[in-house]
């Protein structure tokens, strides 16, 4: 267990209470269903990129990138690497074209090329994936906390569900945006320091080159080159495919804001995990008992100064919580726009609003409600999964509607996204088939697509002759 002092309290709860208050005050200015979800198509590019960043820099990207160096070393700044590329490509080939668009989510701009039987497998299937993701991150959060806090489980997740609801209930996305820049600010600040302390700890290991053997501790594909590669592209693929990292983009106030805040917050997110890497490699010849996962929450208790290690116990608090309302409030913003505009046909904006709110709530304490009864479970298999749903169905097709539209027919792409999803699904959890479950999905997607191309083609020159 991790004991804090006066200190460490004081430093959390100032955090805390700055957190409260910034959300409070983006609460008051929050008066439409666009608003909460896209703040009024205002946003600037410092805005998007909090937002992003508050979002994709959570759990995974500082605990768990601590955890996995702690026992394999440089091969763990992959995944920040891996969502900072993915960031990269959204700014360059999709920010643009996706803002230009209009619209509100991804499911939306799926539904304008391929129909609306199209729209709706989308929603349904990237908010099934985004869920799994939420839960991953709740299942985390969970333990760090029932531990740190001497909690029990239930009483962990209801402090991170009453922190989620207060973030994203009240705020929609302006709330989601600001949290992320002051949970962003929070954890930069303690990781600098984490770093440099961390980075003299391992300058002063005796006999470095014999406790961190460099074809181990700095060979960046040690766990097998087809894994690392595997796991790097199924980060791109997924972060490109996500409503809430997409919505973020629809909220700049034109496309070329949006893909400088898209770009700053690849810029953030790359280097998160190098400070981590120090980290859990110090605590690794420091205190060779410990779990690994608590490699990071002890470091910043017990090595930095109490006040500056309760900032950032506060930042990664922040960084569970910002990651499930960002999760969650893709989620609202679809049903809310996909199911409820489009299906149920709510017209008012008040409505529109409440459903996505509602929905908030819903999804939040699902995943609580998931996490508590998957306690023994992987929380790899459920990123996974969140990976493949959200890629394997939707990815080819998107990609299509955006560099070639016009190409593949509406009665093709819902079948894609719905049968490589399935595929993936079905690969994973019923075969068990040794293979990242979203590249078995995407190929299932290309050979579906290429079909429909082939159809396609096929039947116009018959119409020609």
């Amino acid at each position: 267990m991790v004991f804090l002092s006066l200190g460490h309290l004081i430093g959390l709860t100032a955090t805390l209470a700055v957190f409260i208050a910034v959300t409070v005050h983006a609460a008051r200015s929050v008066r439409s269903a666009e608003g909460f979800s896209l703040s009024g198509r205002k946003a600037g590019s410092t805005m998007i990129a909090g937002s992003i960043a508050g979002t994709c820099v959570a759990g995974s990207s500082t605990i768990g990138t601590a955890q996995m160096a702690y026992s394999y070393g440089v091969t763990a700044w992959w995944f920040t690497l891996g969502i900072g590329l993915g960031l990269i490509a959204m700014a360059l080939f999709y920010a643009r074209p996706l803002r230009k668009s209009g619209l509100e989510t991804l499911p939306q701009f799926l539904g304008k090329h391929y129909g609306r039987a199209a729209e709706t497998f989308a929603s349904v299937i990237s908010s099934t994936g985004i869920l799994f993701s939420a839960v991953a991150n709740a299942m985390a959060g969970i333990a760090l906390i029932a531990l740190a806090f001497a909690l029990t489980a239930w009483q962990a997740a209801g402090v991170i569900a009453a922190l989620v609801i207060l973030s994203v209930f009240f705020g929609g996305l302006k709330g989601a945006g600001l949290t992320g820049l002051l949970k962003m600010a929070a954890i930069c600040v303690a990781l600098a320091a984490a770093g440099i302390v961390s980075a003299v700890m391992l300058v002063r290991v005796p006999h470095f080159s014999a406790t961190f053997p460099a074809a181990h501790w700095f060979n960046p594909f040690v766990r097998g080159v087809p894994e690392t590669v595997a796991d790097v592209v199924s980060l791109i693929v997924g972060m490109i495919c996500t409503q809430t990292y997409i919505q973020a983009i629809f909220s700049a106030s034109d496309s070329k804001t949006a893909a400088k805040g898209t770009l700053i917050a690849a810029c953030i997110s790359i280097p998160v995990g190098l400070p981590c890497v120090a980290v859990g490699m110090a605590m690794h010849v420091a205190h060779p008992e410990i779990a690994p996962i608590f490699a990071l929450p002890m470091f910043l208790v017990e090595y930095l100064p109490p006040w500056l290690g309760g900032i950032g116990l506060a930042g990664i608090l922040f960084s569970v919580v910002g990651s499930i309302a960002g999760l969650a409030l893709g989620i609202g913003t679809m049903m809310a726009n996909d199911i409820g505009r489009g299906i149920f046909r709510i017209e008012s904006g008040r409505n529109v609003l409440w459903v996505n709110r509602l929905t908030v709530l819903a999804v939040t304490l699902l995943a609580m409600a998931i996490a508590l009864t998957n306690v023994g479970s992987q929380v790899l298999d459920w990123n996974y999964m969140s990976m493949a749903l959200r890629g394997a169905g939707v990815f080819v097709p998107m990609a299509l509607a955006i560099f070639w539209p016009g190409r593949l027919s509406a009665r093709w792409a819902a079948s894609s996204m719905a049968l490589s999803t399935l595929i993936a699904a079905i690969a994973r959890f019923v075969f068990r088939v040794p293979v990242n479950p979203l590249f078995v999905g995407l190929a299932a997607s290309i050979a579906l697509v290429v079909a429909g191309l082939t159809t396609g083609a096929r039947g116009e020159s018959e119409a020609g002759e």
